[in-house]
Formats: C-alpha cells, sequence, structure tokens
C-alpha cells in the first residue's frame, strides 16, 4: 500500500378421483394405512435427527464456522492457511486452546451434497515449488477439521479426551450480498439499483438498452437478454473496478445456472406493466430468483452457521477510491441484516435454531503494510464496519475488527532514501520481479478516509494510495509449523478458542 503524494513516485399433488368413480372400502383402507405408514416415517426420521443433534451437541460438538467475504477478499487462502495451521500449531501461540489439542485430523464432511473444499490442491498451489494464488471461492464447499482435546478443570483428570468438530463453510460473498433481496419487492430493488448505476463502470450500455426497450410490449425471450446482458457485463465490470454491492450474486457467478430464466432480468423504472408484457415477466423473474435461488442457500447454509468470519480488502477498496470505499462500507452494513447475531439457548440450540455467536471482521492483506501501520488499518477497518458491528454488538454477539495476512507474503526491511531510514517491505511481484519498497502511511483519524468517501469525493485530495501486488513466496515449512501469517491464530482464537 504506498500513499504517494503529487509529484512523488512510488412434493407430488394426490391421483384427482375420475368422476362417477369410487374408492373400495379396501382402497380407502390401503390408502389410509400408506398415509399414517408415511407420517410415522417421517416422525421417525425427524426423532432420528434430533437425536443425533442432541448428540452431537453434547457428546462432540459441532463448531459451524462461515467464512465469506467479496470478491479478492482472500476467503480460499484464509480457509486454506487456517487448516495448515491448526493441523501443525507451531506458528498459533495466541491459541490458547491449541495446547490442549492432542491431535487434529481432517474428516470427510457430514453433509454428501456439499463439494469437500479442496485444501491439498489449495496448500499446493501456496507453498509448492512455485508458488502461486489459487482459483477464488465460486460455490459453496466444505470441510471438517476434528480435533481430540484434553479436558480441563478440577475434573479434567478424571476424564479422557473429548472430540470437538469444526465444519468451516466455504460461500462467494456475493451470494451473501442477496440475502438483503428477500424483504425487498422488485420496485424496490429496482430504484436503489437505477439509482447507484450513473458513473459506474460499463452502466452507459445498459441505460440506453432500457431506454430504448419497450417495456409494455408482449415479451420475448431476446428483449429480455438485451436488457439482462449489458445489466450483467455492468456488474463485472464494477467488480473488476473495486465496488463491493454488485447483486444479484449469481449473475456473477452463475454456475450451472447460467442462461436461466431466474437470471436473465434487470431493474426497470417504476411503472404498471401489463400482464404478459416485458416489464412484468422481469418483476415476476426477480421473485423467481428470490425463491428459487435464495431462499434455499439461506436455509440450507447460511442459517446453520453459528461462528462467521467477514473478510474485507480494505486495501484494495481504498486503491480504487473515496467511491469504492464507500460502497464497501454500504455493502457490509447491509450484510449485516442478513445476519442472526446474538446467542441461541441451550434447548433452542439442540433444536438446530443456531444464531451467529461470534463475528471476525478481517482485514486482509496486511503484509502490504509495515507492521507499524497495523493498527491504523484496523482503526480504519473497524470504523468502516462501524454500523455493522454495532447490529451485531446489540443483538448480542462477540465481534473484533482485525487486521491479518492469511499468507504473509512479504518480510520486513529498512531503505535508506535521501539519507532517511524508511520501514520497507520485500517482495515477489506477479511479473517475477523481486521488490524492496516503502509501503506509505495510512492516516491515523479514520475519518480522512471516510469522511470524504461519504460525501461522494471522486478522488482523494491529499494523497494516492498504490496497492501493491505481492504473490506467495517460495517457503520451506519446518516440522510443526504452517504457512507464515499475520495474527491469524488470534482470528482462530477469537472464533473457536472457547470450544477448545
Amino acid at each position: 500500500m504506498c500513499r504517494r503524494r503529487r509529484g512523488g513516485s512510488a412434493p407430488a399433488f394426490p391421483p384427482v378421483k375420475p368422476a362417477g368413480s369410487c374408492l373400495s372400502r379396501e382402497g380407502k383402507t390401503r390408502g389410509s394405512a400408506l398415509g399414517i405408514s408415511d407420517i410415522a416415517d417421517t416422525l421417525t426420521r425427524q426423532v432420528e435427527g434430533l437425536g443425533a443433534t442432541v448428540s452431537e451437541a453434547l457428546f462432540e460438538p459441532v463448531i459451524r464456522l462461515g467464512v465469506t467475504g467479496l470478491s479478492r477478499a482472500g476467503k480460499t487462502v484464509f480457509i486454506t492457511s487456517l487448516v495448515a495451521n491448526l493441523l501443525d500449531r507451531g506458528r498459533m501461540p495466541a491459541l490458547t486452546g491449541g495446547g490442549n489439542i492432542r491431535a487434529a485430523f481432517l474428516q470427510p464432511q457430514p453433509d454428501d451434497t456439499v463439494p469437500r473444499f479442496d485444501y491439498e490442491r489449495h496448500l499446493a498451489a501456496l507453498t509448492g515449488p512455485a508458488p502461486h494464488w489459487p482459483e477464488g471461492t465460486r460455490a459453496v464447499s466444505e470441510l471438517r477439521l476434528s480435533f481430540r482435546v484434553a479436558p480441563t478443570g478440577l475434573l479434567g483428570g478424571l476424564r479422557g479426551l473429548r472430540t470437538v468438530h469444526l465444519d468451516i463453510v466455504d460461500y462467494p460473498g456475493e451470494w451473501l450480498l442477496d440475502l438483503g433481496l428477500l424483504d425487498r419487492s422488485f420496485a424496490q430493488w429496482s430504484e436503489a439499483v437505477l439509482a447507484r448505476l450513473p458513473g459506474r463502470p460499463e452502466s452507459a450500455p445498459f441505460l440506453a438498452a432500457l431506454a430504448s426497450a419497450d417495456l409494455a410490449a408482449p415479451f420475448t425471450e431476446p428483449a429480455a437478454q438485451a436488457l439482462a446482458a449489458p445489466f450483467t457485463a455492468h456488474l463485472q465490470a464494477a467488480r473488476a473496478a473495486g465496488f463491493s454491492d454488485c447483486s444479484p450474486g449469481r449473475f456473477l457467478l452463475p454456475g450451472e445456472m447460467a442462461g436461466s430464466p431466474a437470471l436473465t432480468f434487470a431493474p426497470l423504472p417504476p411503472g404498471e406493466y401489463p400482464r404478459g408484457s416485458l416489464g412484468r415477466e422481469m418483476a415476476r423473474r426477480f421473485e423467481a430468483y428470490k425463491d428459487k435461488v435464495v431462499k434455499p442457500f439461506f436455509r440450507e447454509h447460511f442459517a446453520r452457521i453459528d461462528r462467521q468470519v467477514v473478510l474485507v480488502d480494505v486495501l484494495g477498496a481504498i486503491h480504487a477510491g473515496p467511491a469504492a470505499l464507500e460502497d464497501l462500507r454500504a455493502a457490509m452494513a447491509g450484510i449485516l441484516v442478513a445476519f442472526r447475531p446474538g446467542k441461541a439457548g441451550v434447548l433452542a440450540s439442540l433444536l438446530g435454531a443456531r444464531r451467529i455467536e461470534r463475528i471476525l471482521f478481517a482485514a486482509t492483506k496486511a503484509d502490504h503494510l509495515h507492521h507499524s501501520q497495523h493498527a491504523r488499518l484496523t482503526a480504519i477497518t473497524g470504523a468502516l464496519l462501524r454500523e455493522a458491528k454495532d447490529r451485531a454488538d446489540f443483538a448480542g454477539a462477540q465481534t473484533l475488527a482485525l487486521s491479518l495476512a492469511s499468507l504473509r507474503t512479504t518480510t520486513e526491511d529498512v531503505i535508506r532514501h535521501e539519507g532517511e531510514e524508511l520501514p520497507a517491505l520485500r517482495g515477489r511481484l506477479a511479473d517475477g520481479r523481486s521488490v524492496a519498497l516503502f509501503p506509505g502511511d495510512l492516516p491515523a483519524d479514520p475519518a480522512q478516509l471516510l469522511a470524504p468517501a461519504r460525501e461522494g469525493a471522486t478522488r482523494w485530495l491529499d494523497a494516492d494510495y498504490t496497492l501493491m501486488d505481492f504473490v506467495p513466496a517460495p517457503v520451506t515449512l519446518r516440522p510443526g509449523e504452517g504457512p507464515p501469517h499475520i495474527r491469524l491464530d488470534r482470528a482462530a482464537e477469537f472464533l473457536i478458542g472457547d470450544k477448545l
């Protein structure tokens, strides 16, 4: 992160009974017996599921840790390094419960329908002979890390080892933004999107297409695609330019849903559109997107999480400019609306009614700054996420803002410039060059950044902020040590230390 002064460098339906027919008594009895059997089977499965949940909660507790963050925040690297450092805890001094861990091992995740997080491949990318950044998160994945933990307390010596499971759920942060759509109508969503479009990258082609479209005309698929395509292109360009609120998120990461009607709509100006028109169909598809895409994700994955990490690329947003930083602040505040922070009661927890108990807001890429600047990065992160953090704190969740580097890519040094000693960083750039540079200073007062961002400034007045593109450096891991990091142990202590 360089701060350069100007001038400087640097279910099926039941069958319908035909008219005039009747069901025999035997048929009625058989049907009734079948219905009772189905109900009994359903109840049995529910009781078994509850029993498993109670047993799990009492004897082998499970921590479900959700990891999210918007594009380029470093989710994949965070999970990979966290797992590696929990398996080999030599670099985890702040994890006070780490001394109680007698063994840690990877197990198959309990959900057979969710892809496994490809930990081994990602670790090889980061620590292999030619280290490089692994592929980013494009879908939901899970990984289970199990611990054998020595009991503590007065009766600790009378009890054997216990098992604690850590289920890590990785999901794109762009999908999390979609949860904010659930309480919005199509008209409300359209109004908000259209209001922020002017001045954003690639918005002009979509606005031109929207102006020329006959929204009251009978619906045709080509007409829908003519609006959805430039709108999607705008979202992609905005994300590339550093903007955070680029929902609907599946437009950016469609996967197997690419080209489906649920992903072929766009925001429209207010109006009453006739039945069968293009405008009416767009509104219908928006509701289908919420029902078929967003709600299932919330029920199946997000609603089951009880600890959460929100990774934030604060340095990247500062580098992109005031508009990107303000967009990040608004997006993070909106994301917390979808969270259900606070501690669930014991009975509620046993019955599966989980609430997120702890939320870590982590500014990534702390290794792009000298350690003397880390406190300022943490302060900016805390101020940036103040609205989101206050809401979670009020609901009873524990929160923490932290600056960290999941994988340290630089080393610190001192360089001399014009007779002055400057704190420097050494690292390898994407083009292969090794450099030593002065990373610059962040402002001591976060308001120097947040105020102009909120006021709509188009550029930073007193300095330019440049983010260097460092890549992983070759590393030799000693036995018992995971990859080098900055404050990943403090993150682990806050998230799971109380369970160990």
